[in-house]
């Protein structure tokens, strides 16, 4: 854990808390504050001690414009998280998140850790090595979307002050699943380091960062977000083996979804 570890925060917000990884760090941010409000559209079952549920839509303005009143900071997990139709990806990802900056603005929330996606850049090839500096690729509707936060992210930066932490996360599971998993994996010790070091590094204004571990085999070059102070832990490496062992050693390098970064994302749809 980073040496900011034992920050605490007066009261935390998580959207998207009854998702995949909102699961996965409401116990820990819960550690990590006075307060925890979680939200999600999907049920949320009882409040535990140090904690406050919300239900709520992102798309629904007068839902979320509560939602953020006390708020010191944000996890922004909330939204589709897959690919899918515009509309349904405009509604959640583009308006909802719209919907979460605005209310931030009124209510004076300082920072804004936003779960962007690895799916802004998914169009760049897996024989490239390529760092949040460079031009955006998105691969489908919803990485079109991540990047939409992104720009909204430091319009409200530069207009209002609000710090964001992007994360653009690649695939954080229990282990690897896949070949392509080995460059893309970050641990859910290491999410939970690069979630409290955007939280407390002192100073971040507008960044992006890759979320990933120490992996062996990458393809994102993170340097210019180390000014974070993000130290993974993990590494694909020890799963190599039995990964290899469930793909051939030689793919179809005619398949998008081997040649590009984004993988099977690259050709979801249409709808």
């Amino acid at each position: 854990m980073s040496a900011d570890a034992s920050l605490k925060f007066k009261r935390l917000l998580l959207t998207g808390a009854a998702g995949g990884l909102g699961q996965v760090l409401r116990p820990r941010l819960r550690a990590r504050c006075d307060v925890l409000r979680v939200s999600d559209l999907a049920e949320l079952g009882a409040a535990a001690s140090g904690e406050e549920v919300v239900q709520a839509a992102l798309q629904d303005r007068a839902a979320v414009l509560p939602l953020l009143d006390g708020v010191e900071a944000v996890v922004h997990l909330g939204g589709i998280s897959t690919e899918q139709p515009f509309d349904d990806i405009v509604q959640a990802n583009i308006i909802g998140t719209y919907n979460l900056y605005e209310a931030a603005r009124i209510h004076g929330t300082r920072r804004i850790v936003f779960a962007s996606s690895n799916h802004v850049t998914g169009f760049y090839r897996q024989d490239e090595v390529i760092d949040a500096t460079m031009p955006v690729r998105p691969d489908g509707y919803y990485g079109l979307s991540k990047a939409f936060g992104e720009n909204l992210a430091r319009f409200y930066f530069d207009r209002y002050g609000i710090e964001t932490v992007c994360l653009r996360i690649g695939s954080s599971f229990p282990e690897p699943k896949d070949r392509r998993m080995l460059a893309t994996w970050m641990s859910y010790d290491d999410l939970e380091r690069l979630v409290i070091a955007s939280l407390s590094s002192p100073v971040v204004g507008y960044s992006v960062i890759y979320g990933m571990s120490d992996n062996h085999h990458v393809w994102w070059d993170n340097t210019p977000g180390k000014h974070i102070g993000y130290r993974p832990q993990d590494s694909s490496e020890p799963f190599r083996a039995a990964v290899e062992a469930r793909q051939p050693a030689w793919l179809d390098i005619q398949d998008p979804a081997v040649v590009y970064q984004g993988g099977g994302f690259v050709k979801a749809g249409p709808f």
